[in-house]
């Protein structure tokens, strides 16, 4: 799917995307990026990059949750992590050739988001400042993200994990109703389709969720973040000390 519409538009002059590394920088550092930032609609399975591509755009949600996923040999995808409006999409282009290890998708759509020219970024980087202090920020933070993960997939239970990232999907999109297919979550969880349904139901059985036709309903949140790992917790508190 192209991460290239047609209808593409720039954000109105001094109207702050809702994107956090956007929204809060000094009015100066803002107006010289916004001339170079398009906003795009946002879709489910949209990719925004592809496994072993050059990274020529990084993009900045205004809402939803994307996939950071890694494909293995029989097809299969697992998500490694995931990105909403707290961060960017496209942190590769900070580190060696700039090259896509794995595929950016769409998995929550909400809105839109902003486009920005690799080299733009790059040079705002170099440049120093409140911009490249928040992208360095976020990167330690999806760093540290990847690794909780890790760690929770091989030590935590299905349910947990899938608990965590129910809380983090919770937060981001901040209502309690959002569309996921039992493909997506079969990839979050690293698991079957069967699994997820097994999973999918012992949650709704237990009042913590409602799930039908791929529409999750968060019904109880304390009794999310109670069946949750404590990886929840141990990430969201990370973020909130980096100020994202």
């Amino acid at each position: 799917m192209s991460t290239r519409p047609t209808s593409i538009r720039p954000p109105p002059i001094d109207q702050r995307p809702r994107n956090k590394l956007l929204a809060c920088l000094p009015r100066d550092d803002f107006q010289r990026l916004q001339p170079h930032l398009r906003t795009i609609p946002t879709q489910v399975q949209q990719v925004f990059h592809h496994g072993n591509e050059p990274i020529r755009d990084v993009f900045f949600l205004n809402g939803g949750v994307a996939s950071m996923t890694i494909r293995m040999k029989d097809g299969t995808m697992v998500e490694v992590a995931t990105v909403g409006s707290e961060g960017l999409i496209g942190i590769g282009a900070l580190f060696g050739g700039g090259v896509a290890n794995g595929e950016s998708m769409m998995q929550v759509p909400d809105t839109n988001a902003e486009v920005l020219p690799v080299e733009i970024l790059r040079r705002e980087l170099a440049r120093g400042g409140a911009f490249s202090d928040g992208v360095q920020r976020y990167s330690r933070g999806l760093h540290m993200l990847m690794m909780q993960s890790t760690a929770c997939m091989a030590l935590h239970s299905v349910h947990e994990r899938g608990c965590r990232w129910l809380l983090m999907t919770h937060d981001r999109v901040q209502r309690d109703h959002f569309h996921l297919s039992h493909e997506f979550l079969a990839m979050m969880l690293g698991s079957t389709r069967p699994t997820v349904t097994v999973v999918a139901g012992a949650l709704q059985k237990a009042g913590l969720i409602e799930y039908t036709h791929g529409r999750i309903t968060i019904v109880n949140r304390q009794g999310l973040e109670a069946a949750s790992c404590e990886c929840y917790a141990t990430v969201k508190a990370y973020f909130d000390c980096l100020g994202l």
